[in-house]
């Protein structure tokens, strides 16, 4: 049995545990009311049961309320005279429901992180919706997101929220715990991403060849989104399993047609997230929406049915002393099984990585080659720089990789514009304060603090003026030492603190070697609307929308992840040299 298997729905347990707390009071409430009606001559003469049943109701939510404010205001002065609550997000229908049917609109038909932009245009870059008396505090601040990651760290965790909703997916892995179990967690992976090996760049070599290969078989329009979301679901099996899923020998997507051949694992990879993810719509109605069922189940028993048998292999070979020696050889899953014989602890850890390295390089791909097409004095010369340095026909090398500047600038100015993970989210443990612009704003124990790097890596006031436009330029000339050198918080694509991303300079050596081998091989990137999906066209009115809207021609949407809605339709010429 999976570590993340539920036996009823996704919800049951979480609700079986809130029973008490919900029920207690009206049946308290209830036993009350039945007492004074049954003792007293007065109340029986004069007020019926259920009246007042209700009417104690009322009371005990008067001063339910009443007791929350003054705590929550005593904890706020204890704070400093000058903490001030933040500004709240306004809706028509009591507790906030009417956000939920807003959020669902907005991520089914707006653009990507719809969800927070009208209150950042409206209230500014720090705003609390509340929800079911929740506090879900937004903000695109950096000196508040540099306090959540660093300097008040321990203060801000995943928290218990965070980890029920993702718990079928994630289970304890280290995306989804906090304390010793993360530390535990961080310590046991660290040190297969400590330094970078030769064998990763073989397994690129073969990948990369393998998709581009796929590609330039197509001369017709070809889903770069779901080619390079193949190479990085091949690559990651192997470099994490020692098992190549084969999911680029599957036949590519034809224009239109909605049937498709695609590897079991790698469909189920991309739905369980997405369905995951849903939850966070909800907020605490979640687990009634799951009382009864597990919308993740099905996905994520295709996916331990693969890992498994692995997984008891590998096992099996370390009582018989038969695992890789060689550590420039071995596997993620050989290290953990060197680490632990727990099997649904190992398990946890290489989807949570897998999760994290696999959709976040496809995107980052993904959207580099979108910029490309759209820019090609861009893609003219950074060819020149990747010929200049590797050749027509070579393998990149660690070297060329530090040499080629433009290359990392194009990259850097993809993660800014297109945050592989546009949101994240924290609990915070102990009443603090969020400092800025001269503001002391009260963050309450218990509050989610949901900060979006997407709203802020396009800040004019931390960008400059040309903020939303892609311009590689900026990370090689004054604006790099300008903006970025004195607050290095406002680009943040990795995460920062504790909890960075243990797998950066993998993901960046990853992405610049399929770039390199790409660009070697094509001179000419064109989108390909007519083989886009007539409905996942960008929408008419953001043409005369803000930001960067206006200018999409695709429609950009985030699950986990960041990802182009219908696909990345595209036609690539060879390069005549080649």
């Amino acid at each position: 049995m999976s570590s993340r298997s539920t036996y009823w729905g996704a919800g049951t347990s979480i609700v079986l545990r809130r029973l008490p707390r919900l029920a207690l009071p009206p049946v308290l409430i209830w036993a009350l009311a039945t007492l004074g009606v049954e003792h007293s001559q007065l109340l029986q003469d004069n007020v019926s049961r259920p009246v007042l049943a209700a009417s104690l109701w009322l009371l005990y939510k008067l001063a339910n309320s009443t007791i929350k404010s003054y705590l929550r205001n005593r904890d706020r002065r204890q704070l400093g005279p000058d903490v001030i609550e933040i500004p709240q997000a306004q809706f028509k229908l009591p507790w906030g429901i009417d956000f939920i049917t807003f959020a669902q609109e907005a991520r089914e038909h707006g653009y990507v992180n719809d969800t927070m932009a009208p209150f950042l245009d409206s209230i500014g870059n720090i705003f609390n919706i509340k929800l079911f008396g929740e506090d879900f505090i937004c903000t695109n601040e950096p000196e508040h997101i540099k306090t959540m990651l660093t300097t008040d760290f321990t203060n801000f965790i995943k928290g218990q929220a965070n980890h029920e909703k993702m718990f079928t997916l994630l289970g304890e892995g280290v995306f989804n715990v906090d304390g010793e179990m993360w530390k535990f967690h961080r310590n046991m992976t660290r040190p297969y991403f400590s330094r970078e090996r030769i064998t990763h760049f073989e397994l690129f070599a073969r990948h990369s060849d393998a998709a581009i290969a796929k590609l330039l078989a197509h001369p017709e329009a070809v889903d770069f989104q779901d080619l390079v979301s193949r190479f990085t679901m091949d690559s990651a099996s192997e470099f994490l399993l020692g098992i190549n899923v084969k999911s680029l020998e599957e036949p590519l997507p034809l224009p239109h047609k909605t049937e498709t051949e695609a590897n079991k694992f790698a469909l189920a990879f991309s739905s369980v997230q997405a369905r995951a993810v849903i939850r966070f719509t909800y907020g605490a109605l979640w687990p009634y929406m799951e009382l009864f069922s597990d919308t993740t189940r099905k996905d994520m028993r295709v996916i331990d049915a693969f890992i498994q048998p692995i997984l008891e292999t590998k096992l099996d070979l370390k009582k018989k002393g038969g695992l890789e020696k060689d550590e420039e050889k071995e596997t993620l899953i050989d290290h953990l099984v060197k680490f632990t014989d727990d099997k649904n602890l190992i398990k946890d850890e290489l989807f949570n990585v897998m999760v994290a390295g696999r959709d976040t390089t496809a995107s980052t791909l993904t959207f580099t080659c979108y910029m490309l097409a759209t820019n090609p004095h861009i893609l003219a010369k950074l060819r020149a720089e990747i010929l200049e340095h590797v050749g027509t026909n070579s393998y990149p090398t660690f070297e060329n990789f530090r040499e080629m500047k433009y290359l990392r600038a194009v990259i850097n100015e993809v993660l800014r514009l297109y945050s592989p993970v546009p949101l994240n989210q924290r609990q915070c443990v102990k009443s603090t304060v969020f400092k800025s612009e001269g503001k002391q704003y009260f963050i309450p124990a218990g509050a989610s603090v949901i900060y979006s790097v997407l709203f802020m890596h396009t800040r004019k006031d931390l960008w400059g003026d040309d903020a939303e436009v892609f311009d590689p330029e900026r990370w090689l000339d004054d604006r790099y030492k300008k903006y970025v050198l004195p607050n290095p918080f406002i680009f943040l694509p990795f995460n920062a603190g504790p909890r960075i991303c243990l797998g950066q300079q993998f993901a960046y050596n990853e992405i610049s070697f399929f770039l390199t081998r790409l660009i070697q091989r094509v001179d000419q990137i064109s989108l390909a609307p007519d083989a886009q999906p007539l409905e996942t066209h960008p929408p008419a009115p953001w043409a005369k929308g803000p930001g960067r809207r206006a200018t999409e021609k695709i429609w950009p949407k985030s699950h986990v992840t960041l990802y182009s809605y219908g696909g990345l339709w595209v036609r690539m010429k060879e390069a005549a040299n080649n």
